[in-house]
């Protein structure tokens, strides 16, 4: 399996499917560290890309923002429900990784 180039990947859509995928897998599932495999594997793939275009302050401050917001939206999700935690979530990633990575 080829990946694509790191210098080349657009990492927003990346870093939303994977918060947004590992809450569906989980919740699919019933398995949540089934979950947390898509999670880790999109940030991984992510985080390639964000060391390869920023560097590691950048890798550092995404990956940050990625894994804040996974841990952020359990306790959100009690006040405004488990989809809008999610995608709160996945849209802060997303624009993040847009600003700090995508646009170099």
């Amino acid at each position: 399996m080829n990946l694509p180039a790191a210098q080349t990947l657009p990492t927003a859509p990346v870093a939303a499917a994977g918060l947004v995928g590992g809450y569906l897998v989980a919740r699919a599932t019933g398995v949540r560290p089934l979950g947390g495999l898509v999670l880790a594997g999109a940030g991984a793939l992510a985080g390639r890309s964000w060391m390869a275009k920023g560097g590691p302050a950048t890798t550092t401050a995404l990956s940050a923002i990625y894994l804040g917001g996974f841990g952020a939206s359990h306790p959100l999700a009690k006040k405004v429900g488990a989809w809008p935690a999610v995608l709160g979530a996945a849209a802060a990633s997303a624009g993040a990784a847009h600003v700090l990575s995508d646009r170099r």
